[in-house]
């Protein structure tokens, strides 16, 4: 399967040149996109929010994704370098017109899976790291962390945790991480952020 992903930002842009560039580029080498895929959504939200979310989970072996440049994908590095990652572990190319990136099985796509790989690591060492800081800093404040013992049943896994979970999100440690923390899953840490108006406007 070829799959062609345009994103814009904003309903102000327009998808002609993406598609345009996509389109010339499959004449030349004489391919057929079968499915494109159009959003308007910002580059911030992650994939697995966007539609490319539901292309990422269905791609197989010697499947194609084409687009017009690498910054579609993702705003930021670390998004982008996940999302190649994780189509070179399916085998399927990413072809990135912009750039003039054709990622594959060969020796070039396997130096940048490397380096995909150590920045993966690196960035859960800061992670981790910026997470034992926080926590250290919260016990030396006299700060609960993680569960308390005996917590009833019938409270909340996170009822009583207000100022841990404040002080974490002001140390910008991830929400996903606040959970690992405090045991609970990533959607019950936002949906009670929400909730108790824990994040700051």
């Amino acid at each position: 399967m070829i799959y062609a992903y345009i994103r814009v930002s904003t309903d102000k842009q327009t998808v002609v040149n993406q598609r345009y560039e996509i389109l010339k580029y499959a004449a030349g080498k004489k391919i057929h996109v079968e499915q494109w895929i159009e959003e308007t959504v910002s580059g911030s939200k992650r994939s697995e929010d966007r539609k490319l979310g539901t292309v990422l989970t269905g791609l197989k072996k010697n499947d194609i994704l084409i687009v017009s440049e690498l910054s579609r994908l993702g705003r930021n590095l670390m998004e982008v370098m996940s999302i190649l990652h994780i189509c070179m572990q399916k085998e399927s190319k990413v072809f990135a017109l912009k750039e003039g990136y054709e990622l594959g099985n060969n020796i070039s796509s396997k130096v940048l899976a490397f380096a995909f790989s150590l920045s993966a690591e690196i960035e859960r060492s800061l992670i981790s790291q910026r997470t034992k800081e926080a926590m250290a800093r919260m016990k030396s404040e006299g700060l609960p962390v993680g569960r308390p013992a005996g917590a009833l049943s019938k409270q909340t896994k996170l009822t009583g945790k207000d100022d841990t979970i404040r002080e974490l999100l002001s140390k910008k440690v991830a929400v996903s991480t606040i959970g690992r923390i405090l045991g609970v899953n990533r959607l019950t840490v936002e949906n009670y952020i929400k909730s108790r108006k824990l994040r700051e406007a």
